[in-house]
């Protein structure tokens, strides 16, 4: 069982909770008092995990996890809702990258995950969620790549693509009906010329 799997099942399943996804993370700077902070237990694992109540409505949840050295168990550390998160840094938006920021009501932390993917997989579905389950006042994200925030923009990239391809068919329309305009003209000046010469010619004819 992988060390995600082994978290949900010990942590989440028991207080009748999913973990939709989770990131093992790393301080970017270390703690003042970390007696404190590991609990005087040596070294350990940290998880920042996003999970979500099965009872209806759903509540969403951040929560710390830790495994310390030399235990197999997961504990709880922190958890707060998700109406508590009030931002998320992304550092940089513009390249992947491991390295992203946390701030709560009462909390802020800087971490590195274990790779830039794990990092943008979380993001991602946290933005996502945040999207369904949160409250009118959404946490704000920021130093975001466009990629992880996605929803949105397919959904702009679509519209702008109909838009597109509306403005192009109207001007097909348009372009046609120009073409039938000047053929229905050219039509209409051929007949009275037409209809003018037979006129001469009947003309020429009855005075002949």
């Amino acid at each position: 069982m992988s060390a995600k799997s082994a978290i949900n099942k010990e942590v989440f399943v028991p207080h009748d909770e999913k973990m939709l996804v989770a990131v093992q993370v790393k301080r970017r700077t270390k703690k003042k008092i970390p007696f404190l902070a590991t609990g005087g237990q040596g070294d350990y694992m940290t998880f920042i995990c996003l999970s979500v109540t099965n009872k209806k409505p759903s509540h969403l949840s951040i929560t710390k996890v830790k495994q310390f050295q030399g235990s197999s168990a997961f504990i709880k550390r922190s958890q707060w809702t998700i109406d508590q998160l009030r931002q998320v840094n992304g550092i940089d938006p513009n390249k992947d990258c491991p390295e992203f920021d946390l701030m709560f009501e009462n909390a802020f932390d800087q971490w590195v995950a274990g790779s830039a993917g794990e990092k943008c997989t979380f993001i991602q579905i946290l933005y996502h969620n945040c999207q369904r389950y949160s409250s009118a006042r959404k946490p704000e994200f920021v130093n975001c790549q466009s990629k992880l925030l996605g929803v949105n923009s397919i959904l702009h990239s679509a519209a702008d693509s109909v838009t597109s391809a509306v403005q192009k068919a109207s001007q097909a329309l348009n372009e046609r009906g120009e073409r039938l305009g000047r053929t229905e003209e050219k039509t209409a000046d051929m007949m009275n010329s037409a209809e003018r010469f037979a006129v001469t010619a009947h003309k020429i004819k009855h005075f002949t």
